[in-house]
């Protein structure tokens, strides 16, 4: 079981100091796979980074300015292209005059797709520094460090802040929920390297932009990973009984999830199918498509 941690106390567009390093203010846009809305961080006194502006909302704006009044904001790093994440970067930038730091939004349209079944994608979105390879970005009093994890999008980055140990996991781990992994533009293979390799980095904290941080944060990982194989063995358990479609599939594997998200978990579902198919555990006829029917190898 993931040792999720749900409990989060904040009011929206309130500010709230986190850490000696970091506030948190948060984005009137709760949802399904927002949880209680976009968690927008600012990190330093006097000259800060904002991570994660959020979503195009005027008010949402307005209570990151009230929030750094008096002060400079030197650097926006956006953690990948969903519209609950990216759009605000280019009006927060507009009023500051700060610099975009992230991983340009895919080329090729058809990988917009499988945010449709979490939240659209911000197409447009193109960072003034590219950080897709990783890299550092400092300031007075923090330094980050930039970590690719591709997996729920292809253009994911997270963001290590050396001064606290701690890394801003945007959508790549959240303590209230899985994360969605939606093909085309979702990889469930690179989503496990990564998975890996923020376990590696040995984080004292995770922040993610939706949600409470998480601490314990080895054994909340490793559940994490868990839970991964453990969708992936489910799987396999049932093709045993014979070749079968995901539509079949998810009623029976999700019986425990909100119906509302199972569309969702056809995305995850597929995913899974994919990368067992690379492996060669399963076989389809032809590319996996949800339409697909797939049987043991």
């Amino acid at each position: 079981m993931i040792p999720y941690v749900r409990e989060i106390s904040f009011e929206y567009g309130r500010t709230d100091q986190v850490s000696p390093l970091i506030r948190r203010v948060i984005a009137n846009n709760p949802g399904a796979f927002t949880y209680t809305g976009t968690g927008t961080y600012i990190v330093g006194q006097g000259e800060v980074a904002v991570i994660d502006p959020g979503p195009d909302y005027p008010a949402h704006l307005e209570a990151i300015l009230k929030a750094i009044e008096g002060e400079r904001v030197t650097a926006i790093l956006v953690t990948h292209h969903h519209v609950d994440h990216s759009p605000l970067a280019s009006p927060l930038k507009d009023r500051t005059g700060a610099v975009v730091y992230g991983c340009a939004a895919p080329a090729n349209d058809a990988l917009h797709e499988g945010a449709q079944m979490e939240h659209a994608a911000d197409r447009g979105f193109v960072p003034d520094v590219s950080v897709c390879a990783g890299g550092r970005i400092t300031g007075k009093g923090w330094n980050f460090e930039a970590v690719p994890t591709p997996g729920h999008t292809s253009n994911h980055i997270c963001y290590a802040l050396l001064e606290e140990n701690a890394l801003f996991t945007g959508d790549h781990i959240m303590g209230w929920s899985t994360t969605v992994v939606a093909p085309p533009d979702g990889d469930m293979t690179a989503y496990m390297e990564s998975l890996a390799r923020v376990r590696a980095g040995n984080y004292a904290t995770l922040w993610p932009t939706h949600g409470p941080p998480v601490r314990d944060t080895a054994p909340f990982l490793d559940a994490y990973a868990a839970h991964r194989r453990s969708r992936e063995a489910q799987i396999l358990t049932a093709l045993q009984a014979g070749p079968a479609r995901i539509a079949e599939l998810v009623p029976r594997l999700y019986a425990d999830v909100d119906s509302r998200l199972h569309p969702a978990a056809a995305q995850s579902m597929l995913a899974h199918m994919i990368d067992l198919t690379r492996r060669g555990v399963i076989s389809t006829d032809g590319e996996p498509t949800h339409a697909s029917e797939y049987r043991l190898a």
